[in-house]
């Protein structure tokens, strides 16, 4: 492995590229519309477009897991790249200024032709639980052509969403890049996302997670869906030694972080309100991974983790409203 210089960038994010579209609805409306409550699901864009004509009012809001976790690491001071694909359209606009705006470093070109940038309709229930229906456009057709081999060597991590592992050719650049990430000595991190996203391609997310990831983000669901395990401490034990670090969030009863032979069990930091889970766990890999590149320890990490999702429930869309840096040194 080569030494590592020095980075220009803390993370470097690659997903996908999504506006997101969020909207109030009830149980009956996902019934009605066949929809599984608190999964992510890919559409077509005529699913997409039917859907939308039979939602309620909606808010459009720059998103995407990886381009969330992104925003958010620029919101704590952080130095946050992202690399994503859009369509030269209006909604590939909104998506590059947002994130642009948020002091993300986001230099990909938009695509000429090809399919429009990508939209995720979000459903939000009472009990604050997002529905997601996601189709996503120019960003599935992100390649290992699009990976900027040194803007991953002169990021200290770089951070992949597990969404993107649905479109067979982000398959080749996510591994483009962890192998371009090892050889310049950096870190490279994964989100499982959604465990129906783990349900799909398990083998492929263990291999990953046992050749390529240093740090693993999952929620309770994911981990316990990618060992098959039937209980969250089962999982915990078998994940053990398979990364250097794994963070697993459990809502409201906080996260627990798996480094080495330590365990550390935080509780979650208090939240003023929970109107939207959207982001909670992108936020959280944001505070995370800030720590980490500033070489905090793992609780540390954990807590700015804590601090960051507890911020993003309080209010509609994933992106902060209030500056994380300000909440962080509060």
């Amino acid at each position: 492995m080569n030494q590592a210089s020095p980075a220009a960038h803390d993370v470097l994010a690659i997903g996908n590229a999504i506006v997101d579209v969020l909207s109030h609805a009830d149980d009956d409306f996902l019934d009605r519309h066949g929809l599984t409550k608190g999964a992510m699901t890919l559409v077509d864009a005529d699913r997409a477009a039917a859907l939308y004509a039979a939602m309620g009012p909606g808010v459009e809001v720059s998103g995407g897991s990886a381009a969330n976790t992104a925003a958010g690491i620029a919101s704590f001071g952080g130095k946050a790249a992202f690399i994503g694909k859009v369509r030269d359209d209006q909604l590939g606009e909104v998506f590059s200024h947002d994130i642009r705006a948020a002091g993300v470093s986001f230099a990909s070109a938009p695509a000429a032709q090809g399919e429009p940038t990508g939209r995720c309709l979000i459903l939000v229930t009472p009990d604050a639980q997002r529905t997601m229906q996601t189709f996503l456009g120019a960003g599935g057709g992100l390649g290992p052509e699009d990976v900027d081999e040194a803007l991953v060597a002169a990021s200290r991590v770089t951070y992949l969403e597990g969404y993107l592992w649905d479109p067979p050719l982000a398959k080749e650049a996510f591994v483009k890049a962890a192998e371009i990430a090892a050889g310049a000595g950096r870190k490279v991190a994964l989100s499982l996302s959604d465990s129906f996203c783990v349900d799909r391609h398990r083998a492929e997310f263990l291999d990953l997670v046992n050749n390529h990831v240093h740090i693993l983000f999952a929620n309770e669901a994911e981990i316990t869906s990618l060992y098959e395990a039937g209980e969250f401490d089962e999982a915990l034990q078998r994940v053990r030694g398979h990364c250097e670090i794994a963070a697993l969030t459990r809502s409201e009863k906080g996260s627990v972080i798996v480094a080495g032979g330590e365990v550390h069990v935080l509780d979650a930091a208090p939240a003023r309100q929970v109107i939207d889970t959207t982001g909670a766990g992108d936020l959280y890999a944001a505070g995370f991974l800030h720590g980490y590149t500033r070489g905090e320890d793992p609780a540390a990490c954990g807590r700015l983790g804590g601090i960051a999702a507890a911020e993003i429930i309080g209010h509609f869309g994933a992106r902060p409203e209030t500056r994380l840096s300000e909440l962080a040194a509060g």
